[in-house]
């Protein structure tokens, strides 16, 4: 099978916005791909260096909802990426030849220094961000990344560091990865502005039902509608976004009923509430039963450490040789 290298970066709580944008994408791969499953600590270190302490807590916490989630460890290599350290010599390597100007004119770097104010980014370290996720594809030699249609400017850039490489050292190493382009819903936050936990507008996978309930009452609605009885809109209504994702069979229904005013956004809330509820009570109860034994996590972890170390020396010592190292 081919290889697939994907990973989620630790810097907070996942939420449904992971759920229906990479996790369950995942979980189905297991069986197509041979899959390497990484948390990016190493990533997230470079936005959060300033506040870290909580990166190695939602490390364990995050791979308790993708294993709560369906990612299986007979099936995928689960893994933390600061536990591997060839990543950091690879990048190391292609980070000596990068050209800057490839760098400077990645748009996802750009967005990231406008969105994410609250921290300096303005670092060595975080303009060279591709160029260790290049590494991170690279020294498994995977030929398939799911990615979203932002992420296509990183993986491009990923190939032409393996184009460069080539041609520099008169040898092909690695494949030229593939983009596995995944359709990605559209899930606002409950604000309706972009699911964010600096916003603090998402529905976690951990939260109880009555969290769950308490955020979808507070969800913003079709602002053009004041009574019960007034004519609802559901094409603009968040709740009609979300239903339309978690419970497509409901919509014409819902949508005939808001539209002609009989049915209210508090009692629409609620059935979305109870939907979601319903939908994320099996992955709480392997939640509640994973957090009561951490330790098998962590073996989780070291299992895939050693299964992931295996394919990176075997890597690395042949880049070394190549380039002379050796």
């Amino acid at each position: 099978m081919k290889r697939l290298l994907s990973g989620m970066r630790p810097t907070g709580p996942l939420h449904l916005g992971h759920l229906v944008g990479a996790l369950k994408n995942w979980a189905a791969l297991q069986g197509q791909y041979q899959c390497f499953f990484m948390v990016a600590d190493w990533h997230a270190h470079m936005s959060e260096y300033e506040n870290a302490q909580s990166i190695r807590q939602y490390t364990i916490d995050n791979v308790i909802d993708w294993l709560s989630c369906g990612l299986n460890p007979e099936k995928s290599t689960i893994f933390v990426q600061s536990q591997i350290p060839e990543h950091t010599e690879l990048h190391l390597l292609f980070s000596n030849i990068t050209p800057l100007g490839w760098l400077e004119r990645c748009p996802t770097y750009k967005e990231q220094l406008r969105e994410l104010k609250t921290r300096n980014l303005h670092t060595y370290g975080f303009l060279g961000y591709p160029v260790l996720q290049a590494a991170d594809i690279l020294i498994y030699k995977a030929q398939a990344v799911p990615v979203g249609q932002d992420q296509l400017a990183h993986l491009e850039l990923t190939r032409e560091i393996v184009r460069r490489f080539h041609h520099l050292y008169k040898k092909e190493v690695f494949p030229e990865p593939q983009g596995l382009l995944t359709e990605t819903p559209k899930l606002l936050g409950i604000d309706q502005r972009k699911m964010s936990k600096s916003y603090d507008n998402f529905i976690a996978l951990s939260d109880s039902a009555d969290e769950l309930l308490k955020k979808t009452a507070k969800m913003f609605t079709d602002p053009q509608r004041i009574k019960k009885t007034d004519p609802g809109h559901p094409q603009k209504c968040n709740i009609y976004s979300y239903f339309s994702i978690f419970s497509p069979g409901q919509i014409e229904e819902l949508e005939q009923e808001c539209s002609r005013g009989k049915l209210g956004c508090t009692e629409c809330k609620k059935r979305l509430g109870e939907k979601l509820n319903q939908l994320l009570e099996p992955i709480r109860q392997k939640r509640k039963e994973l957090s009561k034994h951490k330790s098998t996590v962590e073996d989780i972890l070291e299992q895939g450490r050693e299964k992931a170390s295996a394919v990176c020396r075997q890597t690395l010592t042949e880049v070394k040789k190549i380039i002379g190292l050796y």
